[in-house]
């Protein structure tokens, strides 16, 4: 340390579940990483707080996982997801009227991947820092100021403190102050809409299928968890417009639960609430740009998708993944950052607009629109060809 400065390898921004699963990351690769953020991350399901989601790692992320010690911590919680159905019940009735499944068994041995709940994530993964000597996890600390230069990013925290860091990594959010302080602009689309997560309990074992359900203002999607209290359980994305969500979440339980059962179609039977809900707006967003000098946006700081076909963490491990790699030997170097920025920002563009017009299609209302989305589903479903190549494509894989 010099005149007040601390030299170190890794800064991440962000201990949210990217910001966390890199930190752990680079310290299982031996670098010296602190983790800060504004928030003491929230493990407890019932506490006020608590991010109620869940999160599919798709295979690659698995892969990720494994590679830096985390995934033997994580495999006893998850579910694994062997099928991704797709329910059209855009008919004049709340009913199904077609229905296609994506069966990972078409492309390999392995699950599609595996669900995890988000507020279980941040318990584990925060346990797995405490146990790499390297690595600092700090909640209750903000980053408030960057100089990044090309002999390190100069970072000040809101204790005082200042950091020289050989790669700082922007993993702090949507409004993320990292990409702010360096001036980065973003491209965001907005839809109108609102999510509501939850979980619930059913009748019918989900028996590891992955369901969305296309009605109208944007997928219903049910996600398998493990059981509850002898119940099978599943994680609950709505979609909705803005003040449909609010009227939503202004009802009572009963209320509640019967708007609930006519939009899931009765898939998997009766549905019954289990948690609170919680809910945050929708939106698409993308950064000008994912690097500085010595430093690299990824996550949601980089880009933003709406929760459509497990992209959203899954593309964020992708960007860790790919910064791995090019930080082996000098983490942050121009080069390597350059690098990152080539391949890492186009990659994701096309997959944001692909899951915005996604997006758009679903949140159809006019029973003509509808009655197209489900002759384009069912017809590309039928392509046999086609089916795997949106498989792999969904995984991200070649």
């Amino acid at each position: 340390m010099a005149s007040g400065i601390e030299d170190i390898d890794i800064l991440v921004s962000g201990g949210g579940i990217a910001g966390l699963i890199a930190a752990a990351a680079f310290g299982a690769e031996g670098f010296s990483v602190l983790c800060v953020d504004p928030a003491p991350p929230v493990t407890d399901e019932a506490a006020e707080g608590s991010d109620l989601r869940s999160t599919a790692f798709l295979a690659p992320s698995v892969d990720l996982l494994r590679r830096i010690g985390l995934w033997d911590r994580l495999a006893p919680f998850a579910t694994p997801l062997q099928v991704m159905r797709i329910v059209d019940a855009g008919g004049a009735r709340p009913e199904p009227r077609l229905t296609r499944d994506f069966n990972a068994a078409e492309i390999g041995d392995a699950p599609f991947g595996w669900n995890l709940q988000n507020w279980l994530l941040r318990r584990e993964i925060a346990a797995r820092l405490g146990q790499l000597q390297t690595v600092r996890f700090q909640p209750g600390i903000a980053t408030s100021d960057v100089i990044a230069r090309d002999e390190g990013a100069l970072v000040t925290l809101s204790d005082g403190r200042r950091i020289r860091a050989r790669l700082l990594i922007g993993a702090d959010g949507r409004h993320s102050p990292v990409r702010q302080a360096l001036g980065i602009g973003v491209r965001t689309f907005r839809y109108g809409q609102k999510a509501l997560a939850f979980a619930v309990t059913h009748e019918i074992p989900h028996g590891n299928v992955s369901t969305e359900i296309h009605r109208s203002g944007g997928p219903f999607t049910l996600v398998p968890l493990p059981d509850r209290d002898g119940k099978p359980s599943s994680a609950v994305v709505w979609m909705e417009n803005g003040r449909e969500t609010a009227r939503l979440a202004a009802l009572s339980r009963e209320e509640f639960e019967v708007e609930l059962n006519a939009r899931s179609a009765g898939i998997l039977g009766h549905l019954t609430q289990a948690t609170r809900l919680t809910q945050w707006p929708i939106i698409s967003q993308i950064a000008d740009r994912f690097s500085a000098p010595r430093t690299a946006l990824i996550a949601e700081a980089a880009h933003v998708v709406p929760p459509i076909g497990a992209q959203g963490l899954n593309m964020s491990l992708a960007d860790l993944s790919a910064l791995l790699d090019l930080s082996r030997r000098d983490p942050g170097n121009a080069d390597s950052l350059a690098t990152y920025n080539r391949a890492r920002r186009p990659e994701t563009y096309a997959r944001l607009l692909g899951i915005d017009a996604l997006n758009r299609a679903s949140q159809a209302g006019a029973r003509p629109l509808r009655d197209l989305r489900a002759a384009a589903l069912g017809g590309l479903y039928g392509i046999a060809p086609m089916r795997r190549l949106m498989m792999r494509a969904g995984l991200g894989l070649r």
